[in-house]
């Protein structure tokens, strides 16, 4: 499950600029108060900086770490996204450990969503109309992610509604699975088991592994 998630992640936030009109200017602001468009304009900022930046993605994979942190990460709540992990526990937390939690929740994403890039293939990605969220606080943003030889990948972006009525993502659910919900039991029992500061040196630990190129189809087959 974890591969799928990172496989579908890289694939909508990335594939799907291919199916935007147009191509967006490096200065164009990302319109984040439709949710809709917020995540079809990222994709398309992180599709163009993609190529932009492939030779020195080439001669150093961690650079997609630069490319997650500057295109998505301003777009992602992840200290919501980090609380709502943290669950019951968080009242059992300082404001520091709650801090460096955040700061090291925010790091694994970046480099579990670095990771994910090197999946990016060539698939296709089919984005649901949009539907009326004047009133709504939470959006889900269907999308189904097309390749050639296997059964289409439904999944969900969610956003939230800010209290200055812009919109951030702060999950994705594949295949009716949350990321967010699985993380939240994965990390919860971790701070149950060896505690909150056990769980900060662990996602530190992860943030700075060594992002590799996962080896294809084939040459896994050879």
């Amino acid at each position: 499950m974890k591969a799928l998630f990172h496989r579908v992640m890289a694939v909508c936030l990335i594939a799907s600029a291919a199916l935007s009109s147009g191509v967006m200017a490096a200065n164009d602001e990302i319109n984040t108060s439709d949710p809709y468009e917020m995540i079809k304009q990222v994709a398309n900022k992180t599709f163009d900086r993609f190529k932009q930046d492939r030779a020195l993605i080439d001669s150093d994979l961690s650079h997609l770490k630069v490319i997650v942190n500057e295109e998505l990460m301003p777009y992602v709540d992840y200290k919501y996204a980090a609380y709502k992990v943290m669950g019951q526990y968080l009242r059992d937390t300082t404001p520091d450990q709650r801090d460096r939690f955040v700061e090291a929740f925010e790091g694994y994403l970046v480099a579990t969503y670095a990771q994910a890039l090197t999946e990016y293939t060539d698939q296709a990605v089919e984005f649901d109309p949009a539907s009326d969220f004047s009133d709504e606080k939470i959006v889900e943003i269907n999308v189904q992610i097309i390749e050639k030889g296997r059964p289409p990948i439904k999944i969900q972006f969610k956003a939230r509604r800010l209290k200055d009525n812009t919109w951030k993502a702060f999950d994705l659910v594949a295949e009716g699975v949350s990321l967010l919900a699985s993380k939240q039991s994965e990390i919860s029992n971790l701070i149950r088991q060896q505690g909150i500061e056990a769980v900060i040196s662990m996602l530190n630990d992860k943030t700075k592994q060594k992002i590799d190129r996962q080896p294809t189809k084939e040459a896994a087959a050879a």
